[in-house]
């Protein structure tokens, strides 16, 4: 078996392609159901058959068991790729041909003299790369230290400051390096059962798609306004009440114009306009652009009353200016975390701020404050305004009890 013989095996994708190639350093990260695992399993047993001898280590930063290691998975590799009968399966390692072994790590476990151990190693892969902690890197990457040897990354991203993703997808990465973001969209053996997930994912929770998906960071979740919307796509219907916000921006800020509608527990995000930029009178025609904007009122912020004066002297009459007061800001928010949000999937600027939109964290300990932060929400403040009048006259409570909480707080 040799490198070509590799990418006839059905799971390696194009993606990978230019992973197969010598390199010191190998990343692929992305999303659930890319096939990275699989891809340096693969990898992993073609080399010890190209290169009898090839001592390997596959590392975690925490392995208690063999459980919680590759073993299994390379154990399978044998059996796929017809070369089981090459190597020597026992309790704890993987006997490879030539007399070279697969050794299954914790780097939690190692200190600076015990990880001389793999000193010899040629190859080292280290799944779950993000969880692994620059001691445990700064340890690692001296220590493989063979001629020709690699050593092998593959991850989920959390954070840009996670040591793995500073070294290899930072500013300055180490020379001779290559690293591969892979989706479930570069595996042409996506399974069926995966893309339900994830499409679930992707109508309920956009955040969690793009993290766990696409392989995006993770957000703070805990800080996180909104976290009970989808996007799906609709037909408006005619007896819908269209209720319609408005955000003033002008310079560097957005104005925005959105059109939604409140049926029961649904609160339905139709059309949205959205320009940079806008000058006062280029508004007319960005408001226009939404179907009937003219016909139906306008709660507009006040902070801006002579561009709602001029607004109605120019098409449109019914607009008003909303009223603000003490906890405008927390009520309104509230009151849309109360609905199930349903976002058309032509508003994209709304499904950014909804997925955006947080609470401020405590700068010394990183715990979450109730105290909203003043970004990512020219679309919210829009939409807390088309919903004012409706909030003031307690919609929901006329549709059935409820308890509104901010941050667990009654």
């Amino acid at each position: 078996m040799d490198r070509q013989g590799l990418t006839l095996t059905p799971e390696v994708g194009r993606a990978f392609v230019p992973l197969l190639e010598p390199a010191r350093y190998k990343g692929a990260h992305g999303g659930r159901g890319s096939g990275k695992s699989h891809f340096f399993a693969n990898l992993l047993v073609a080399e010890c058959c190209r290169r009898p001898g090839t001592r390997a280590v596959c590392v975690r930063e925490v392995q208690r068991t063999l459980a919680q290691s590759s073993k299994r998975l390379i154990e399978d590799k044998l059996s796929e790729l017809g070369v089981g009968e090459l190597f020597k399966v026992s309790e704890r390692e993987i006997k490879t041909p030539g007399d070279g072994i697969i050794l299954f790590e914790g780097m939690q476990n190692h200190t600076a003299d015990s990880i001389k151990s793999l000193e010899g190693a040629r190859i080292a892969w280290v799944e779950e790369a993000q969880n692994l902690s620059q001691r445990s890197l700064d340890l690692l990457r001296p220590t493989i230290r063979a001629e020709g040897s690699e050593l092998w990354f593959s991850w989920n991203p959390e954070n840009p400051t996670d040591p793995v993703d500073v070294l290899l997808r930072g500013e300055k990465p180490p020379p001779n390096s290559v690293v591969r973001e892979v989706n479930w969209d570069a595996n042409p053996w996506f399974p069926d059962v995966l893309r339900q997930e994830m499409e679930y994912d992707r109508r309920r929770d956009p955040d969690k798609w793009r993290h766990v998906w696409q392989g995006d960071y993770q957000r703070n979740s805990e800080a996180r306004v909104f976290k009970n919307w989808r996007i799906e796509d609709f037909e408006v219907e005619k007896s819908w009440v269209i209720r319609q916000g408005a955000d003033w921006g002008f310079s560097i800020d957005p104005s925005v114009l959105v059109q939604c509608a409140i049926v029961g527990r649904n609160l339905y995000i139709i059309n949205e306009a959205y320009r940079v930029g806008c000058e006062i009178d280029m508004l007319p025609d960005l408001f226009m652009s939404l179907p009937d904007s003219e016909k139906w009122p306008i709660v507009a912020d006040s902070s801006r009353p002579e561009t709602i004066s001029y607004m109605q002297k120019h098409g449109f009459g019914r607009m008003t200016a909303a009223v603000k007061g003490a906890r405008s800001l927390e009520e309104g928010v509230e009151f849309l975390r109360a609905f199930d949000i349903i976002v058309h999937p032509r508003c994209t600027h709304t499904a950014d701020e909804l997925t955006a939109y947080c609470y401020e964290t405590d700068p010394l300990t990183g715990q979450v404050i109730p105290k909203l932060k003043d970004k990512d929400n020219h679309v919210i403040d829009s939409l807390r305004y088309a919903c004012e009048a409706a909030r003031r006259m307690g919609a929901l409570n006329k549709l059935a009890p409820i308890q509104h909480r901010v941050m667990g707080i009654v």
